[in-house]
C-alpha cells in the first residue's frame, strides 16, 4: 500500500492547534482566523469590535460589523502551510446582518512512496470551508448568530465533505462596556468520509467575557475554551503526574488584555495556558503560551497582525485587513 494513508494522518495531526489529543477530521477550523482574538490568548468570542475576522470565532459578532465590509486573513504556520480565508458582510433591515466566508488551509507538495521508499512522484492536500452567516439583535444587548458550513478536505486520492453549523450568542451592556458569549462551533459530522469510517467534527463548547473600564484605557477578555473535553491534560500525562482541579481548569483558560490608547488603535497581550502545558510536554518553554498583537483602523482600512507560537518550529504570525466599502 502506498504511504498515502500516513502522510493524510499527518497532515491531519498538523492541521489542528491542539494536534496532540485531536481524533477528529476537519481540524483546520481550529485555526485561528482574527489576530486580535490570536493576540488575546486565541479563540476570543466576546470582544465587540467592528471587525470582520471576529465573526469566525463567534456568529453573533456579526451584528457589530459595519455595513459592506470585506475583511482578508492570512496566516502564516509550518514551513510550506498556510491558511487564509475571506468575508463580506452586509447589514439587513433594521436588526439583522448577513455574512459570506471563504477559508482554506493549504499543505503544498509531498512526495509520494511505495512501500518500499521508491518515489512515485509528488501529491497536494488542502482543505477548504465555505460558509454563510446571519445574526439578529434579539434586544438592544442580546444579539444571536449562526453558521452554517460546507467543508471539503481533499489529500491525493483521499476527499471527505462534511457540512456543520456554528451557533452564538451575546450579550453586551454599552453603558457599563461588558460582554458575555456562549458559542457552539462545528456542531454535524461528515457526509462522504475518507475511508470506510464517518469521524467525528472538531465540536467545541465555549464561553467568554470581556469588560472594559471607563476611566483607564484597558479592556480584559476572559475565554474557557474546549469545555467538552473537561479531563484531558496532555502535558501531565505525558509527565505521569497527577491530574488537579485547578489544573484541568487552566487548561481551559486564556487572559487577555487590551491597552487603547487611542480610539483607531490597540495593543494585545494573551496567555493560553494549555497551549503552554501543551509546548512544554513537547519540549519548549511556558513561554510558548505568550500571545501579542496590534490593529489600526484609518478611515475605511482596518489592519491587524499577532504573534502566536503553536509548534515547535517556527512561529506563526496572523494578519488581517479589511475595507469598509
Amino acid at each position: 500500500m502506498i504511504k498515502k494513508t500516513v502522510l493524510t494522518l499527518y497532515i491531519l495531526c498538523c492541521a489542528t492547534v491542539y494536534a496532540q489529543e485531536s481524533n477528529s477530521v476537519f481540524n483546520f477550523l481550529r485555526l485561528p482566523v482574527s489576530a486580535h482574538s490570536t493576540a488575546l490568548g486565541g479563540s476570543n468570542i466576546s470582544l465587540i469590535e467592528d471587525d470582520a475576522s471576529l465573526i469566525f470565532d463567534n456568529p453573533a459578532l456579526l451584528t457589530s460589523v459595519s455595513d459592506k465590509t470585506l475583511n482578508l486573513n492570512f496566516m502564516t504556520y509550518l514551513q510550506g502551510c498556510n491558511a487564509g480565508s475571506a468575508a463580506f458582510v452586509k447589514i439587513v433591515g433594521e436588526r439583522s446582518t448577513i455574512g459570506v466566508t471563504a477559508q482554506y488551509a493549504n499543505y503544498g507538495k509531498m512526495e509520494e512512496t511505495t512501500v518500499e521508499n521508491i518515489s512515485i512522484g509528488e501529491f497536494s492536500a488542502m482543505d477548504m470551508a465555505l460558509s454563510g452567516m446571519y445574526a439578529y439583535n434579539l434586544s438592544d444587548r442580546w444579539a444571536g448568530g449562526i453558521t452554517g458550513k460546507f467543508i471539503y478536505s481533499r489529500y491525493a486520492d483521499y476527499s471527505s465533505v462534511g457540512l456543520a453549523v456554528d451557533l452564538g450568542l451575546n450579550y453586551y451592556n454599552e453603558e457599563t462596556d461588558f460582554s458575555l458569549s456562549a458559542v457552539a462551533r462545528n456542531v454535524g459530522g461528515q457526509v462522504k468520509a475518507f475511508g470506510d469510517t464517518h469521524e467525528k467534527l472538531p465540536f467545541a463548547m465555549q464561553l467568554g467575557f470581556t469588560k472594559g473600564f471607563a476611566h483607564a484605557p484597558f479592556r480584559v477578555s476572559v475565554n474557557f475554551v474546549d469545555l467538552t473535553r473537561w479531563d484531558k491534560d496532555y502535558y501531565a500525562t505525558t509527565m505521569g503526574e497527577q491530574i488537579s482541579t485547578g489544573r484541568l481548569l487552566m487548561n481551559h483558560l486564556t487572559v487577555g488584555v487590551d491597552f487603547l490608547p487611542v480610539n483607531i488603535m490597540y495593543v494585545s497581550l494573551g496567555y493560553n495556558f494549555r497551549r503552554a502545558n501543551e509546548m512544554k510536554a513537547a519540549g519548549s518553554s511556558h513561554a510558548a503560551g505568550l500571545c501579542a498583537g496590534a490593529g489600526l483602523t484609518l478611515s475605511r482600512f482596518q489592519f491587524g497582525v499577532a504573534y502566536a507560537q503553536y509548534h515547535l518550529s517556527a512561529p506563526g504570525f496572523v494578519f488581517n485587513a479589511s475595507y469598509l466599502m
